[in-house]
């Protein structure tokens, strides 16, 4: 799930559906468009799954879908998104308190899914 938000300024809310919550990032320019660059990512509190499809007029969903964990340890979840446009796979590397990288990485799933 991707909320497209403009409110305090304007970002993307990263959301992870797991152990009955939405795990939160935001992430103030929106998902990496190529493994050469990096976004920064906000960890924030958990969100309620009934937050998965709230609107209003400062939140709408830029994309959904399903996600796939393919690696974890302290530092780094690998995973895929699985959207309106196709599967992609990223990388969210943990550097500091809250503050976490997200790369896309270069190996990506074939076209199609």
């Amino acid at each position: 799930m991707l909320h497209d938000h403009r409110r305090p300024r304007p970002h993307f809310d990263l959301r992870l559906e797991e152990d009955g919550v939405l795990r939160s990032w935001a992430v103030p320019k929106g998902l990496p468009q190529d493994s050469e660059q990096d976004r920064l990512a906000v960890a924030v509190e958990d969100h309620d799954l009934d937050h998965i499809d709230f609107e209003d007029e400062h939140k709408s969903i830029a994309d959904d879908g399903t996600w796939e964990e393919h690696d974890r340890n302290d530092r780094r979840l690998v995973f895929s998104l699985h959207g309106r446009h196709g599967v992609r796979r990223y990388a969210l590397i943990h550097t500091d308190d809250e503050q976490w990288l997200l790369h896309l990485t270069k190996e990506q799933p074939p076209m199609g899914g």
